[in-house]
């Protein structure tokens, strides 16, 4: 996508650059003398959120929670992309990779303005979109967590597939957090613009809400995670628990019937005409007692 001046006013002008080819960046870097390895950052897909100053640049390298689903969750790049803003004069410069939704909403925004707004105001706008892409895959991740706790508690489902879920619910809302915590720097120095207070001020509001919800997340995770092990042990337990007592239901009379067994000509009982009868009454006295033993044992 070619270089789009997507917002121009007496005291404004925002240059958007989607998916930046080499042309792009010399052009950047030739028309408004920004430095190259500021404008390498942008392309670089892992690069952290942070904040640089070069001469009258001002660098600020946020990353917006995406909705695509990767089956590989290992870095942010899975579950983020980066943002690009670049502050010089009354100039605004805003450089990504995709298709972003901080950058389209707030531009459908600024469309329904009337008063002149600032670069600083477009990039407070911005970031505040961003901080809501992260709050809205937050309440994303919670329900999901929700679904699996009602399956696994309520439905009393105990299926492989429920762990699996869990394990990458905890790999995304991991990775979120991170790229929440480490953008707490480029947030904070966002008091460096020419903005009122109040307006700064909720950016960090909001930042702070969102990494405390992601926070919460991953304990509530971790803490279904070991629920979840522990229901599956127990239910292990209660299915060993029959078998025990089965085994020792059956224990003495395979004994007994395992002794008679043997067909020696001089065993007791053995040419008695009721001695088949005897036997099972026996084993039956045994099976009774012994459930009577482990009613009052509790087991």
């Amino acid at each position: 996508m070619p270089i789009d001046t997507i917002y121009r006013d007496s005291g404004c002008e925002w240059i958007d650059v989607e998916a930046p080819t080499e042309e792009d960046m010399k052009y950047l870097h030739e028309r408004y003398e920004i430095n190259n390895l500021l404008l390498e950052d942008t392309l670089d897909p892992n690069h952290l959120p942070k904040y640089e100053a070069d001469g009258n640049v001002k660098f600020f390298l946020l990353r917006e929670s995406t909705e695509l689903e990767r089956k590989n969750l290992n870095t942010i790049s899975d579950i983020s992309t980066k943002i690009g803003i670049f502050l010089l004069n009354n100039t605004i410069i805003t450089v990504h990779r995709m298709k972003a939704k901080s950058i389209s909403e707030t531009k459908n925004e600024l469309s329904l303005r009337e008063e002149v707004c600032s670069p600083e105001k477009i990039a407070l706008k911005i970031a505040l979109v961003i901080m809501k892409s992260f709050d809205d895959e937050s309440l994303s991740l919670f329900e999901t967590m929700d679904n699996i706790e009602n399956e696994i508690f309520l439905k009393n489902t105990n299926h492989t597939n429920q762990i699996r879920r869990l394990y990458k619910l905890k790999r995304k809302s991991g990775l979120n957090s991170r790229v929440l915590t480490i953008s707490t720097d480029a947030v904070d120095k966002f008091k460096l613009l020419n903005l009122p207070d109040s307006e700064f001020v909720d950016l960090k509001d909001k930042h702070k809400d969102v990494v405390a919800d992601f926070d919460h997340l991953n304990i509530q995770i971790t803490n279904l995670i070991s629920m979840f092990l522990a229901l599956s042990d127990q239910k292990a337990n209660q299915v060993m628990k029959v078998l025990a007592i089965y085994s020792v239901y059956f224990l003495p009379i395979t004994f007994i019937a395992g002794l008679y067994g043997m067909n020696f000509d001089n065993m007791p009982e053995l040419h008695t005409k009721q001695g088949y009868f005897y036997t099972l009454g026996v084993m039956g006295v045994i099976v009774i007692c012994t459930f009577i033993y482990a009613r009052r044992k509790q087991w």
